[in-house]
C-alpha cells in the first residue's frame, strides 16, 4: 500500500500509517487470523491484533515485512529519480542527507516531496533547515551497516524472494 504524497500532506503521516495498514489487510485475498503492528495498536481491524513495541527486532515476519516496505520505497524513489533526476532520489531514497538538502534548497520542492514535513515546509518560509543528519550520501539510512537482531537476520531469508523482485508479479505494493 502506497499512501501519495498529498494524502500524506492533508492528513498526516500517523493517520495514513493506519490507514495504509487497514487498506492493505482489506485487500489481501485472505484473511489472516492474527496481525502484528511495528510499534502502535490499529483498531478497526477486523481481525485480533498485537502492537509489538520494536516488532522489526522480535518478530521475524515483522522485520520481513519492513525489508519489502524498505525495497517498496527504495524502488519507488529509483524510480522518480528518472521523473526528477535533480534531487538525487536514487541515492538518497527520501533521507534528509546533505545533498538531498541542497537539492531542495536549489530547486525547491518537485510535486512528490511532502510539505508538510519540516525540511520542506522550511522552504515556503524561507528557512531550510540546516543538515545536521547522521546519515552521509554514501550510506543514507538506518541500518545499512550490516548488523543486525536475530529476527532482522531470520528476516532477510524470509524476505529474499521478496528482495529478487518476483514478489507479487515483481510489484511491491497493494493498490
Amino acid at each position: 500500500m502506497v499512501i501519495p504524497a498529498a494524502e500524506i500532506d492533508a492528513t498526516g503521516l500517523h493517520v495514513c500509517n493506519i490507514a495504509g495498514m487497514r487498506r492493505a489487510l482489506a485487500g489481501l485475498a485472505a484473511t489472516p487470523q492474527y496481525v502484528l503492528t511495528d510499534g502502535f495498536p490499529v483498531r478497526g481491524l477486523g481481525v485480533p491484533a498485537l502492537a509489538m513495541w520494536k516488532g522489526d527486532e522480535v518478530a521475524a515476519c515483522v522485520a520481513a515485512a519492513s525489508i519489502v516496505a524498505k525495497v517498496t520505497r527504495d524502488r519507488i524513489m529509483t524510480r522518480l529519480h528518472g521523473r526528477y533526476p535533480v534531487y538525487g532520489f536514487d541515492r538518497h531514497k527520501g533521507y534528509s542527507t546533505p545533498s538531498h538538502m541542497r537539492a531542495l534548497a536549489d530547486h525547491g520542492p518537485c510535486p512528490e516531496h511532502r510539505v508538510s514535513f519540516a525540511n520542506v515546509h522550511g522552504l515556503a518560509d524561507g528557512c531550510l533547515a540546516e543538515p545536521g543528519s547522521p546519515f552521509d550520501d554514501a550510506v543514507a539510512g538506518p541500518g545499512r551497516d550490516g548488523a543486525g537482531s536475530a529476527a532482522v537476520d531470520s528476516a532477510r531469508d524470509v524476505a529474499r524472494h521478496a528482495m529478487s523482485g518476483q514478489f507479487m508479479g515483481g510489484e511491491l505494493t497493494y493498490g
